[in-house]
């Protein structure tokens, strides 16, 4: 159980976006819990304690956000019950005492976003909207730091993005202005704050950053959407999972993430950071 002075609960650390958000906050010598799903996996940081706690498990989320006043929520892994997941964790970090959550959603999230997991983002919104706590909802582009692995076994990068853009977005980013919303008083609570990168690329840009970057060609391959599922249709990976990944690229062609925020100058103090930036900076971006 967490104890009573511990200020903010940090989910996901264990990734790349929570583990980003635990460094910094421990390096502010801030108060903190990890809520894990495996307490080996966690990040030995000075000072942090560690719980574990499922999503879906109401009761081992009371538990283990007892005595957090802040709540930062990474989003669960991509599966059909993900919203559910969402709602549990949700009224269990209200039923413990919690004050704020500060959800990680995504970049246009509605109930008709092109990109289908913006339709969960966007219902675990409405929940938390009303959920009695107060909020802010940190709604990011696709991650930057993610570029390279667009790249297919041929060198290319393959999708149905036609010619629109997206507003890729530095994780480094993000974790930045979650730990200002986390550590900020409330400053920003009922915010949805858009965070995207300083310019909307195409496909064909993001390709060509990535040349400069690898030392070597990539390519960008216009795939029409029957092409798409047909290429991917070689994972074995479920409908649900086959309809995200292709939707990413039909919300790109359609114009649905290439607007550009200027939330993260406004929360930081400077400007959103580059594709190039974030290739070059690598895993050792600030």
């Amino acid at each position: 159980m967490i104890a009573a002075q511990t200020s903010i609960a940090v989910t996901g650390s264990t990734g790349r976006l929570g583990g980003r958000v635990a460094r910094r906050l421990s390096q502010l010598v801030v108060k903190q819990c990890l809520v894990v799903r495996d307490a080996a996996r966690a990040p030995d940081l000075p000072g942090c304690l560690i719980t574990t706690a499922e999503y879906g498990d109401g009761a081992a989320v009371r538990t283990a956000l007892s005595g957090a006043h802040t709540v930062f929520m990474v989003s669960a892994a991509e599966t059909p019950d993900r919203v559910q997941q969402h709602i549990t964790f949700i009224d269990a970090a209200v039923a413990a005492g919690a004050q704020r959550i500060v959800y990680v959603s995504f970049f246009g999230a509605s109930p008709t976003a092109t990109f289908t997991l913006a339709r969960d983002h966007w219902a675990t919104e409405e929940h938390l909207r009303s959920a009695g706590v107060a909020y802010t909802i940190l709604r990011d582009n696709i991650y930057a730091d993610f570029a390279p692995y667009f790249i297919g076994t041929d060198g290319n990068i393959r999708g149905p993005a036609g010619n629109g853009r997206a507003a890729v977005v530095a994780q480094a980013d993000i974790a930045e202005v979650a730990v200002a919303v986390l550590t900020g008083d409330g400053a920003y609570d009922g915010r949805t704050l858009n965070l995207t990168g300083p310019a909307a690329l195409t496909m064909h840009e993001i390709a060509s950053v990535l040349s400069d970057q690898l030392g070597r060609t990539v390519g960008y391959v216009p795939e029409t959407i029957e092409e798409a599922y047909a290429s991917r249709a070689v994972y074995g990976a479920p409908d649900w999972q086959v309809d995200a990944w292709v939707s990413t690229y039909t919300a790109i062609a359609e114009g649905e993430l290439a607007k550009i925020s200027e939330d993260i100058a406004e929360v930081t103090g400077h400007p959103a950071t580059s594709l190039q930036q974030v290739l070059a900076a690598g895993e050792n971006a600030r």
